[in-house]
């Protein structure tokens, strides 16, 4: 999952709370005591849903489909397929609401050095809204993969995404519900 899927399944909670969802993949360790208790439950959300999605059977069988000399970096593709579907299933009005939450708390409150030279371009070039679209997915898919060091695994995936669309989409429908009954948060205040 990525920024958009961990805000949705975050969105009952409080805007520090879904801060720490944001922030989660930015922050080392398992000492979060110098974060504020809600924005450390929020990483440890976070983290746990990161965990259920990696091991559940459709991340599991959509890997395995894979190209092989990409299969280990199928999981960060996926990550981002994932907010696309997520993107393109919600309603306008949802989505534009849960988007502006994003980028009102990162862009406030800001991100932890791992993630805050991204943050400006994110926001700027609007990836949250984007991901509705799947050609705009792939180029951030393959932008990613720019970033990270030797061939372009992540790009070489394109195709494979492409010709998997209708099943990845099948898979996301799955993973959906479960994680919306397993670890969707319930509304709460949305103070601090």
């Amino acid at each position: 999952m990525n920024f958009l899927a961990h805000a949705w399944l975050a969105r009952g909670g409080s805007q520090a709370f879904v801060y720490g969802n944001l922030i989660a993949d930015g922050v080392k360790g398992v000492d979060l005591s110098s974060w504020q208790p809600p924005v450390a439950r929020g990483i440890r959300h976070h983290r746990r849903v990161d965990a259920f999605v990696d091991r559940h059977s459709v991340v599991r069988e959509a890997r395995n489909r894979a190209p092989a000399q990409q299969r280990r970096h199928a999981g960060i593709a996926l990550d981002l397929v994932w907010d696309h579907f997520l993107a393109a299933s919600l309603d306008v009005a949802a989505r534009d609401a849960l988007v502006k939450r994003c980028y009102r708390l990162l862009g406030g409150w800001g991100a932890p050095n791992r993630l805050s030279p991204m943050v400006p371009c994110l926001i700027g070039q609007d990836w949250l809204r984007g991901y509705a679209d799947f050609d705009f997915t792939c180029r951030a898919i393959a932008g990613l993969g720019r970033r990270l060091s030797g061939p372009n695994h992540l790009e070489a995936l394109i195709p494979w995404l492409h010709s998997d669309y209708l099943a990845l989409s099948e898979g996301f429908r799955t993973l959906r519900g479960d994680l919306d009954n397993v670890l969707s948060i319930p509304p709460v205040s949305a103070s601090l």
